[in-house]
């Protein structure tokens, strides 16, 4: 089985992978509007928190991987980032939080880094 990283998948084009984690990004930006219009116990928040933890695991997985290239101050401060929106959707699938709002502010500063 072969497990390529990120950066071997992308080979020199670190703006084409910055793009892609862009348009990424606002997908999930788009689900939460959506969701947090429809309110958490919508299938539209199902759908956009799903997404959002899928994304952010993928994200992760490549930040923890020794060949990513990423300053490893910079690599730590988002995997934080990535587990406080992971914990944070938690919240929301059980009810115990709405705070879309913040999600999307996270998630829209995180992008907006990436142009």
């Amino acid at each position: 089985m072969y497990r390529f990283t990120y950066a071997e998948i992308l080979g020199d084009s670190g703006v084409e992978g910055r793009e892609e984690e862009r348009l990424a990004l606002d997908h999930a930006l788009t689900l939460l509007i959506k969701a947090q219009e429809n309110g958490p116990s919508s299938p539209e928040a199902a759908q956009a928190v799903l997404y959002l933890q899928k994304l952010w695991g993928f994200l992760i997985r490549d930040l923890t991987d020794p060949h990513n290239e990423l300053a490893e101050t910079l690599r730590g401060n988002l995997i934080s980032i990535g587990l406080w929106v992971i914990r944070e959707a938690d919240q929301i699938i059980q009810e115990r939080s709405t705070n879309f709002s913040g999600l999307i502010e996270v998630n829209r500063s995180i992008r907006d880094g990436l142009m």
